[in-house]
């Protein structure tokens, strides 16, 4: 059975149509949430020589975070970055991942109605957690566990007797 790009398009535009009904997300809410996160954690002593070392145009960074959170929130499809790339070199690790999501949340919490703040920290864990485990991957501080096609084959059939 194959799906039109058009019936496609109808299901995505009903589902993003829920999420804003259900949260009230917007542009001008993530704009407010990027804004008011970046202010916090620009102040931080953990995360902001993070970012103070590498953001030299602020609102450039802005519009690419909007463009991000627009397409993880609304699905959007604006953001066509490489999040890991650019997260593999910086210095970070666990302890910068949990600051970010305390700042993270609190500033969604305060910024957002509850039903958005919880969409935007629900999806904030799963990138960290995504990115986190991919610079610890890529570091060699966690090794995939070799394949076994053992577990993947189909048992000999059987022929009835």
């Amino acid at each position: 059975m194959s799906v039109s790009a058009d019936d496609a398009a109808s299901r995505r535009n009903l589902i993003v149509a829920d999420i804003v009904a259900r949260t009230g997300i917007d542009d001008a809410m993530i704009d407010r949430l990027i804004r008011g996160f970046y202010a916090r954690a620009r102040r931080d002593p953990l995360i902001g020589p993070v970012f103070e070392g590498r953001v030299h145009d602020w609102e450039a960074h802005f519009a690419r975070m909007r463009d991000f959170w627009s397409s993880v929130a609304l699905m959007s499809g604006r953001y066509h970055g490489q999040p890991m790339a650019v997260h593999a070199p910086l210095p970070v690790d666990t302890p910068h991942f949990n600051r970010w999501l305390e700042l993270f949340a609190e500033t969604a919490h305060e910024l957002c109605p509850p039903a958005a703040a919880a969409l935007f920290i629900d999806r904030a864990c799963r990138i960290a957690d995504s990115l986190e485990l991919g610079i610890a991957i890529q570091r060699g501080e966690i090794k995939a566990p070799p394949r076994r096609p053992d577990l993947w084959r189909r048992p000999a059939r059987q022929e009835p007797q």
